[in-house]
């Protein structure tokens, strides 16, 4: 019986990217669905199975062994500090993470990062620890508020006084009346593996490994052909 590797792929649209590549490096895609109630796919002949995973989980089913390789944003990675190998940059799912403020108070700072950032500020975020880490390193200590959605909403409701939040194009900052006033760092999707098989079970990972760095590859390619 043919030796099963199992790869972890986010829900929602950082999936749907993922699936894409892995069809462009020739790996078992055909059925596989990331916003469908199946979350597990088979492929016995080829030797693969995928998990479906919220994309906060996926460094967790990494990091234990329930998947040999996932894929996960930079960001998940920078708040989950899970145990695993960051084996490759795929370049896509863009982002940035970064501290925002209402307009307002940005135009009360006279548009300087130094007036604002202050001592005890209330930041909400979905990423406590990647927040804590950059005020830390700002030397000011502030409280962090941790939410699970519509971050921007803390705010304009007196819960925060600034955000910290992954945007990508930043329309939903100006929708709400935001400004982006520091980018803390990019994020893209990361190719990682579990440590553990990453030793013990090279032999079967590398193929795989090559495969994506190659789709990875041409796919940059086509985009700056395009551009």
């Amino acid at each position: 019986m043919k030796k099963m590797l199992t790869l972890a792929i986010p829900k929602g649209k950082l999936g749907e990217e993922a699936l894409s590549l892995l069809k462009r490096a020739g790996l078992p895609w055909e059925g596989v669905a990331t916003e469908d109630r199946q979350l597990i796919f088979t492929f016995p002949r080829e030797g693969f199975t995928y998990l479906i995973c919220r994309p906060v989980d996926v460094p967790t089913y990494v990091e234990h062994g329930a998947a040999d390789l996932g894929i996960a944003g930079k960001d998940v990675l920078a708040e989950a500090r899970a145990d695993v190998f960051e084996l490759l940059d795929l370049g896509f799912g863009f982002c940035r993470m970064v501290v925002a403020v209402p307009r307002q108070r940005w135009e009360e700072a006279r548009g300087k990062v130094e007036n604002l950032l202050v001592a005890g500020l209330r930041v909400a975020t979905k990423y406590p620890r990647v927040a804590a880490e950059f005020f830390h390193r700002q030397g000011k200590p502030v409280e962090i508020i941790k939410l699970y959605g519509n971050i921007e909403l803390a705010p304009q409701a007196g819960l925060a006084d600034v955000i910290v939040d992954i945007v990508s194009t930043g329309r939903t900052l100006k929708e709400n009346n935001l400004v982006e006033v520091v980018s803390i760092f990019s994020s893209t999707a990361r190719l990682i593996a579990n440590r553990v098989s990453y030793r013990m079970a090279y032999n079967l990972l590398e193929p795989v490994i090559e495969a994506l760095k190659k789709a990875a590859e041409e796919r940059r390619d086509d985009l700056v052909a395009r551009s």
